[in-house]
Parts: C-alpha cells; structure tokens; sequence
C-alpha cells in the first residue's frame, strides 16, 4: 500500500467536482510502483452510466498496458467500488484493491448504491426491472461455436 496513489485518487475527485466532468470520484491504477492509468467519473458529462472512476481506469490501464487483464497491478480508487466496477475489477484481475471513502459515506451524499446489492440476490422474476430470458435454444449457436473454436483466446 502506497498513501502517495490513494493521495492521487483523491486529488483526482476534488478536481473532478472542480471541472465539472461528474461525480466526486478517481482511480489510479499501479503496476511496478508506478500510475499507469488513471480514471475520473465522467457519468454526467458523457451521458454513460458505465463511466464510472474504476472503469474508465481499467479502460485506460488497459489500453496502455496492451492487454485485457490487469495481473501485477493495484487499483486506488476514492470510494468503495459499486456492484458494476467490482464486477469489471474481478474480471480485470488485479492484484489488489486500495479504496478511501466506504459505500455508506457515498450512501451520505446521494450515491446510494445499496438498491443493487439487494437486487443481485433475488431471483430473476422478483427484480424491479422486469426481466425474461428469450430465444435461449438459437442463442446457443454462438456459444456452441466458441465451445468448438480452437484457436480462442481464453479469458
């Protein structure tokens, strides 16, 4: 653990407020003692509500690092990440998660995430989003294909 990224992050948050670009938010990702992405909530000022602090970083690490996975890298980040950024975290692979603010000090300001903690548990039919599964028989023909393509790339 480094105080200097998470130093990082923070200032990142405050000058996202200050520039406008969206919520009070930052991320820094390390690889080798060094930032090799940083990321800002840019939600509002974008119109993506996946743009999130984390996953922009991991977009940007990403890029950089030429590669889909994050093994060896640290993720800063100034708040707990939400369900949708863990979500892409786990999937990005990193070594370790440093986070400042917790999910109940967002929850403070108006950035309640708690909604979708409860909706994750819940079956399918009792979400508030009403949600059906449809044509699974001819959508397995993609999965089928993958299934039998021998020069994929696993992840």
């Amino acid at each position: 653990m480094n105080a200097e990224f998470m130093w990082e992050a923070i200032r990142l948050s405050i000058q996202n407020i200050r520039d406008g670009i969206g919520g009070p938010f930052a991320c820094v990702i390390v690889k080798d003692g060094k930032i090799v992405a940083r990321g800002t909530n840019s939600v509002t000022s974008t119109n993506d509500p996946t743009a999130h602090a984390e996953i922009v970083a991991i977009r940007n690490a990403c890029k950089e690092l030429k590669t889909f996975q994050l093994t060896g890298c640290e993720i800063y980040t100034s708040c707990e990440p939400c369900p949708m950024c863990l979500g892409a975290i786990y999937w990005a692979r990193p070594d370790k998660i440093y986070f400042a603010n917790g999910r109940g000090d967002a929850a403070k300001i108006g950035f309640d995430d708690e909604f979708l903690y409860e909706e994750l548990p819940k079956k399918i039919s009792n979400r508030k989003i009403p949600t059906a599964q449809l044509m699974r028989e001819e959508a397995l023909a993609a999965f089928r294909e993958w299934e039998q393509k021998h020069d994929k790339i696993q992840y």
